[in-house]
């Protein structure tokens, strides 16, 4: 299987990340809110596509930032 090259990896995590987090935590916000019942389903897609389209491009500028903040706190020795 052929790989991505290794300049895609920022791209890569963030897309990922974001991807599997806002799914979770959308279900979760969204099960709350209107319990199991009819429509649910389709409103969490919606909630969502919406809340992933926010995360993605905010985890882009995001993560160099926060790496940055991390690396000040973490002795690497």
């Amino acid at each position: 299987m052929k790989k991505l090259p290794a300049r895609l990896n920022r791209y890569a995590v963030s897309l990922g990340t974001s991807f599997f987090m806002t799914f979770l935590v959308s279900g979760v916000a969204t099960y709350g809110a209107l319990g199991w019942g009819p429509g649910v389903l389709a409103t969490w897609m919606v909630s969502w596509m919406i809340s992933w389209a926010v995360a993605f491009p905010t985890m882009l500028v995001m993560m160099p930032v926060v790496r940055r903040a991390v690396a000040k706190i973490i002795d690497e020795t």
